[in-house]
């Protein structure tokens, strides 16, 4: 009985520490499977932020990248817009230049000065025609009337004071007698030929064209700054001709037909320049005001609708944009542009507008 009652009691200590083992290994179980699954979850949430952090990164490269190629781009553009910049002022630099040797200058006629200070005159412009000398002009008549024997002189013939003009047939003595010329000058007029009778009237007239006067017509209101003694400027239309004379008469009475008052300067001719006949323009000078700078009219030339002066340096010459103020019609008060001393063309200036023109053209093409 003992020993029964000793198998049954083994049996239930075998039997309970088999289920307290297979509890604990349950247990065991249940903990590490917790653990795994809390690795696993930190596992995925780590990798979620690596991904993030990777896709922030990647994201803020990107970003990157277009902040910096449009930085690029706009350092490209700023430095094409440089380069463009540079090269229009460049070419606009060369093409207001044009060399052109000593030798070909000189052989093209072009002419160049100093600017300088200058008296600048201010001028009432008149219009009027060159005509005869009233004193200095000669009728030829014969003393006695007659035939008319010898006709020794043709019609636009210079003579000398004296010389055989004709030789007449008295009507009363039937001698021969001389006509000769009473002053140095032209034949302007011829009025007889051979056979003619000498009546009185003029047979020749003759005048001394080495002087003759510039006839003016002056209006009434420039009448009062028009005086006796001032200096006039006297060329011609197209200015070919010029030169300075002094009024010398003002009529005291106004011309019917114009209502205008005349006045006459006596002009040297002893080169023949002047023609009666001419009609001509003249600048009374009435008053002057010096300038600090000018240059003359006829270096002023329009380029792209800006006066310029062209100025030398060398075998070099440069258009330079200028300013002007008050002119006489033979220099020009320049304001700004160039300054005192420097070498500009006074002479031939077109000509180097149209070379620095061409150039251009071909540089463009």
């Amino acid at each position: 009985m003992k020993i029964c009652n000793f198998v049954i009691a083994l049996g239930l200590c075998l039997s309970l520490s088999t289920s307290v083992a297979v509890a604990y290994a349950q247990s065991h179980d249940s903990h590490m499977h917790e653990e795994t699954h809390e690795k696993h979850t930190v596992t995925e949430s780590g990798g979620h932020d690596d991904h993030n952090d990777h896709s922030e990164e990647g994201d803020s490269h990107d970003e990157y990248d277009h902040d910096a190629h449009e930085e690029q781009d706009i350092h490209d553009d700023h430095g094409h817009g440089a380069e463009d910049k540079h090269d229009d002022e460049h070419g606009e630099h060369e093409d207001s230049k044009t060399e052109i040797s000593s030798e070909m200058a000189y052989s093209a006629g072009i002419v160049t000065e100093q600017a300088d200070s200058k008296t600048i005159a201010k001028t009432v412009a008149l219009t009027g025609r060159i005509i005869i000398n009233q004193n200095a002009k000669a009728n030829v008549r014969a003393r006695f009337s007659g035939i008319i024997r010898s006709v020794n002189v043709n019609l636009g013939e210079a003579v000398e004071k004296g010389q055989l003009l004709a030789v007449v047939e008295a009507n009363e003595s039937l001698k021969d007698y001389s006509v000769t010329a009473p002053i140095n000058g032209v034949i302007l007029e011829r009025n007889t030929n051979l056979g003619d009778v000498a009546n009185g009237k003029p047979l020749f007239v003759i005048a001394d064209l080495s002087e003759v006067w510039a006839k003016f017509h002056i209006f009434p209101k420039d009448a009062d700054r028009i005086k006796s003694g001032q200096n006039v400027r006297v060329h011609t239309l197209d200015e070919g001709k010029q030169g300075v004379a002094k009024i010398d008469m003002l009529f005291p009475m106004a011309d019917e037909a114009s209502q205008t008052l005349v006045a006459i300067a006596p002009l040297s001719n002893q080169s023949g320049l002047w023609r009666p006949g001419m009609t001509v323009e003249g600048d009374v000078i009435v008053a002057e005001k010096p300038v600090p700078l000018a240059v003359r009219v006829s270096a002023l030339q329009t380029m792209e609708d800006r006066t310029v002066v062209f100025l030398k340096e060398g075998n070099s010459y440069e258009a330079m944009p200028v300013q002007t103020g008050i002119s006489d019609g033979e220099y020009v008060e320049v304001l700004s542009g160039i300054q005192a001393g420097q070498e500009y063309v006074s002479e031939g200036s077109f000509i180097i507008k149209a070379d620095i023109m061409k150039a251009g053209a071909e540089h463009h093409h």
